[in-house]
């Protein structure tokens, strides 16, 4: 009994509070100090583990506390102050064995400063950006006593009616693993344990970016090539790169569940992929198997569950309630459970937990006297991102940037809309922080010249619609309409923009219509917004669109009417300052779609590397009996990669250094890039690859690296790419994976329509 008492007094060291004048102690090998803990625990203590509890009515703090000090529960999450949480850690240094909580939240796109969304994140292609922004969010996070974060989410989204396009970074298997590299880098930092470092739990695992109809929770159905090749890949980037835990996804896949699925779990994550971290099942998925109908009832799926490999159940009911039973009558045996809990105190030893239990907590002296103080933003960090985050699709007769000196009239429902500004899932951001566009429009004219703000429509008319929108948030409606009419508003609208020079319209989305279960079928702006647009475009003033929005819309009619589009998505804190930066020219746009913009709901889903075809539509022909739309034009309105800048660029014709490549040697690929413009500016150069002929068909052009290089105005920059056969390898029709001998055409330019091609042949 002394021994044990020694034991739970050196995994509870370092406390500052309950413990607060004991010395850490070393702590011995992870695996060894893992394996001598669960010897002295009991059952119900590693049961307890495997519980991953949210705050909320159902589990009020109280009891939370209890049962933590009964030993009852691993983590929890929802709770994201460091009041909130030491009174939870002083209970489970109250426990038998002083076995440390953790304490997780959905950390995606920054936690108290908010950057861009995912999606305008990867519209930057820029790795130091997107890096800054999840170091900071983890500084943060980490700041405000949180060891793990649910993100990045690395879904590849090819179905912009999912409402969850949002928080991905688009289309393309390359850029998303990129990225997803980057991300789990920045929050865990040089180790998940330093005490300004978060632990990365990359999800959804897996596929949940295909559900069918881009319906969310929907089921996938999807050949095991097309999940090597196309969907798999990010999430084993994110887990190469180290990432501590995986969330496992609530669709199934196939027929059976992720939550359930053993080949996914245990065939594919842990023995192919060798990863030996936390596996999360998402909120209240393993009670959903019931629902989705392999499970007859709750201490089914919870069998099921922990046999898959699911550590930790999130929301549990059922394995606290289950396991017990299970065990005791033979269904599931000792080391199912000893399985998920060795996990569970890897990822503790790993975030630095039983070294120091309050490593994120601190002191309560050294708490911050007020938790949301704007001391505590990195608001110059945010604009420079969101800056780099925008995408300028349309610059008629150059529109824009706008001169400070014009009389200008801005309009529509989302140029004052701080909690709009901040997208989805923008964790511990407060909308009174946010910068909106009429603020930073404001602030950047200052004295010169009167800005005019009308509203002239709302986000919608539709009842429907507004009554889902506001349906969860339980504190106030999150989109309050004008009372006005529309017409009235539009009337209001128009004569305020005939005595302006030029009119800039902020329309789009909510941020609650892209967002989890914001599934739609129709991608228009919707329609008391259009008929603003109209009404504006009648007057004959130059008309700027401001695009707001967390996923692809459809905006043909809006691409004839507006002089200029600048694509903003959901810029952040500091959204409202970026964005007028860049509309009065003081940063100069750089960004580049990572995801196809389609002209028509129909069309989806519509994206660049899809596979040839033996029919193919050739723009400029008769399109019978080709694989075509008769009654549209065939292809995306904007393509992957596009962006305009406030200057141009113009790529010379490649040269490749052989036109032959060794399985063993190297191609360098160049191509002069040159600013022919006036202005300063950055652009995206952009490398694909097509295997003309294989053992299968093979998509009609791959993205095998990029470059983003700044220019002054004149100057000329030679970029060179490096191929080798790492980058012609693919997934044949045995899911092996690597190169055929043959031809190969390399494609070099700003967008991935718009290219310099060469060829060369792999021996």
């Amino acid at each position: 009994m002394k021994k044990l008492c020694l034991l739970g007094l050196a995994i509870g060291l370092a406390s500052h509070s309950v413990w607060a004048d004991t010395t850490p102690a070393p702590i011995e090998n992870k695996d060894a100090f893992v394996s001598n803990l669960m010897k002295q625990m009991t059952l119900e203590e590693k049961i307890g583990q495997l519980r991953l509890i949210s705050i909320g009515p159902e589990m009020p703090r109280e009891l939370i506390r209890k049962e933590i000090a009964a030993g009852n529960i691993g983590g929890t999450f929802n709770s994201i102050t460091r009041p909130e949480n030491r009174p939870m850690q002083d209970a489970a240094m109250r426990s038998r064995l002083k076995i440390p909580m953790f304490f997780a939240y959905d950390v995606i796109h920054g936690h108290r400063t908010i950057f861009p969304i995912p999606l305008a994140l990867a519209s930057s292609w820029d790795m130091d950006a997107i890096g800054r922004s999840g170091r900071i969010a983890a500084k943060e996070a980490a700041a405000d006593s949180l060891d793990i974060t649910f993100a990045p989410m690395v879904d590849i989204s090819r179905d912009p009616r999912w409402g969850r396009t949002s928080e991905g970074f688009g289309e393309d298997t390359y850029l998303v693993s990129r990225i997803a590299k980057v991300m789990v880098k920045a929050y865990q930092g040089e180790t998940p344990s330093a005490a300004d470092s978060i632990m990365a739990s990359v999800k959804h695992f897996a596929l949940y970016g295909a559900v069918e109809g881009g319906r969310d929770y929907n089921t996938v159905d999807m050949s095991p090539v097309k999940m090597y090749q196309d969907y798999l890949p990010p999430y084993r980037a994110a887990i190469d790169a180290g990432a501590g835990g995986v969330m496992v996804a609530l669709n199934s896949i196939n027929g059976i569940p992720a939550t359930a699925n053993m080949w996914l779990m245990q065939d594919l994550l842990r023995k192919e992929w060798g990863f030996k971290g936390l596996a999360v099942s998402d909120h209240g998925a393993i009670f959903e198997l019931i629902k989705h109908g392999v499970a007859r009832d709750g201490r089914e799926a919870a069998k099921l569950a922990i046999k898959a490999g699911i550590d930790m159940s999130m929301n549990d009911t059922l394995y606290g309630k289950e396991l017990p039973g299970l065990l005791k009558s033979g269904e599931i045996q000792q080391s199912d459970i000893d399985n998920a809990v060795r996990e569970v105190l890897g990822a503790k030893y790993d975030m630095g937990l039983f070294k120091d239990p309050y490593l994120r907590i601190g002191k309560v002296e050294d708490d911050p006297a007020d938790t949301y103080a704007e001391n505590r933003l990195h608001r110059a960090e945010a604009r420079d991102v969101a800056r780099r985050s925008m995408v300028l699709l349309k610059n008629q007769n150059e529109t824009l940037p706008l001169k400070k000196t014009e009389k200008i009239v801005l309009v529509g429902p989302l140029a004052k809309a701080p909690i709009d500004m901040m997208g989805s899932w923008a964790a511990a951001g407060k909308p009174e922080q946010s910068v909106t566009l009429l603020d930073g429009m404001t602030r950047a004219l200052g004295d010169q010249t009167k800005l005019t703000y009308v509203r002239g429509a709302n986000i919608t008319e539709d009842k429907k619609v507004l009554d889902y929108l506001n349906f969860l948030n339980f504190d106030a409606p999150e989109v309050v309409n004008d009372p006005r009419s529309a017409q009235v508003m539009i009337d209001e609208a128009v004569k305020a923009a005939q005595q302006a020079d030029v009119v800039v319209a902020a329309v789009g989305e909510s941020r609650g219509m892209s967002h989890e279960s914001s599934s739609r079928t129709d991608l228009n702006i919707p329609a008391n917004q259009r008929d603003l647009i109209k009404a504006l475009k009648a007057t004959g003033k130059p008309l700027v669109l401001v695009l707001m929005n967390g996923r692809p819309l459809t905006i043909l009619e809006e691409k004839d009417q507006a002089d200029a589009i600048l694509e903003t998505w959901f810029t952040g804190t500091e959204g409202g300052n970026a964005i007028a930066d860049v509309l009065f020219g003081d940063y100069n746009p750089s960004g580049k779609l990572p995801i196809s913009i389609p002209r028509s709901v129909g069309q989806i889903p519509t994206y660049y590397n899809h596979l040839s075809i033996g029919r193919p539509f050739t723009p400029g022909k008769p399109g019978n009996y080709t694989s075509q739309y008769f009654d549209d034009t065939t292809g995306p309105l904007y393509p992957f990669g596009y962006g305009l800048s406030y200057t141009s660029f113009s790529l010379s014709d490649m040269a490749l250094s052989s036109t032959t490549l060794n399985k063993s040697g190297k191609i360098d690929a160049s191509v002069t890039v040159k600013n022919t413009g006036k202005r300063d500016g950055e652009t995206v150069v952009q490398l694909y690859i097509q295997d003309v002929v294989g053992s299968m068909i093979r998509p009609l052009k791959e993205l095998k690296n990029f470059q983003k290089v700044m220019l002054k105005a004149g100057e000329q920059k030679v970029i060179h790419f490096t191929i080798d056969e790492d980058d012609l390898k693919f997934y044949n029709a045995q899911l092996k994976y690597a190169a055929e001998p043959g031809k190969f055409n390399v494609q070099i330019g700003l967008d991935s329509e718009d290219v310099t091609q060469q060829s060369f042949e792999l021996l």
